[in-house]
């Protein structure tokens, strides 16, 4: 059974590598991330049936998980702000030019290489069609959809529930959100731009 004791709301690219990681340490893991559906390709399928539209079974698809962030959680986020209540909330945020600058030298070309080559997206599939309107290359379209998204994070979510984590934030106010001892270790830097150009746009699409 799901019973998920944080929720990320913010976008891939805004440090929800990191914050998967920092979660983990600080004991709300295992963390569900987009990482998961890439190693996992019965877990891909189930999420895969929802994106195309099957209703979400959360304790199928985010059982045993502790907490969750990035996409595809991240898109669903306002039915698990209401299906969790007594879940934490965190945005990852960065400015939305700082943001664009990095999904497009990161997420963009892989999105884009599914659309050239026709290759079955697997992964990636919520993210130009449903989250960008399949425009995921329209630079003020996905700016606009990204503060959009924020924008209604904040609205939806009482402010004691929430915390906006800015890349840079660190272990402080993460830990005073989540009520637990700042740990002697620096906050993970992990999936930078060239980390994630190695690891995934050296090789095809799987």
């Amino acid at each position: 059974m799901a019973s998920l004791k944080v929720i990320g709301t913010g976008f891939g690219r805004t440090g929800t590598d990191s914050m998967r990681e920092a979660l983990e340490i600080l004991g709300f893991g295992p963390c569900h991330h987009m990482r998961e559906l890439i190693k996992n390709t019965e877990h891909e399928r189930l999420w895969r049936s929802v994106v195309a539209g099957a209703t979400p079974d959360w304790d199928l698809l985010l059982g045993g998980y502790a907490s969750c962030v990035d996409w595809p959680s991240a898109y669903y986020w306002p039915q698990l702000v209401d299906a969790f209540p007594q879940a934490r909330v965190i945005l990852t945020w960065r400015t939305a030019e700082s943001w664009w600058k990095s999904f497009e030298k990161t997420l963009l070309p892989r999105i884009l290489s599914f659309i050239e080559t026709e290759a079955t997206p697997k992964s990636s599939e919520l993210i130009g069609p449903r989250v960008f309107h399949d425009r995921p290359d329209d630079r003020a379209h996905c700016i606009a959809v990204y503060e959009a998204n924020v924008a209604a994070v904040k609205e939806k979510v009482p402010t004691e529930r929430l915390l906006i984590h800015e890349l840079g934030d660190g272990w402080e106010p993460l830990c005073a959100h989540l009520s637990v001892s700042v740990p002697d270790m620096p906050y993970p830097n992990s999936n930078s731009t060239s980390k994630f150009q190695s690891e995934f746009l050296t090789t095809p699409p799987d």
